[in-house]
């Protein structure tokens, strides 16, 4: 997910350029304002964390665009290329080291694993908002 300061910031397009240039397809995309029950609900493993109201806020402040990437190792892949949480971990050239400023006002969520994933992928998309296609890479990626 593209949280409301890349939009804010008009670098979405270059956050899912290195996505795709890593060869990961982007199988839906949606771009939406969450309603904060729904936030609550995603964010739900840190509430009473010093940091959770902080989140949930910036989360809601404005538009975030909901994406998902398929591609071998995906969530390890995606967790690679955008960096640790902390920003001050984020080593230049992953998106977090390039882009954000803050650890709390964090730029971009990923699933850490894969039933996180699809817990994750359910709270924004329909089965038929889902358009798996065939790129023609044949594994290349």
């Amino acid at each position: 997910m593209l949280k409301p300061g890349v939009l804010h910031r008009r670098i979405a397009g270059e956050i899912l350029n290195r996505f795709e240039r890593k060869g990961l397809k982007i199988i839906a995309l949606k771009m939406l304002r969450m309603d904060r029950a729904v936030v609550e609900t995603h964010y739900a493993e840190h509430t009473g964390k010093n940091f959770y109201q902080e989140l949930v806020d910036y989360t809601c402040s404005g538009p975030v665009a909901a994406m998902i990437l398929e591609g071998k190792e995906a969530v390890s892949t995606v967790r690679r290329l955008i960096g640790p949480t902390n920003v001050h971990d984020s080593q230049p050239g992953t998106i977090r080291g390039d882009f954000a400023a803050s650890t709390t006002l964090n730029i971009v969520h990923a699933s850490d694993s894969k039933p996180s994933a699809e817990r994750e992928i359910a709270l924004f998309f329909k089965p038929d908002d889902i358009c798996d296609w065939d790129d023609g890479n044949k594994g290349w990626f």
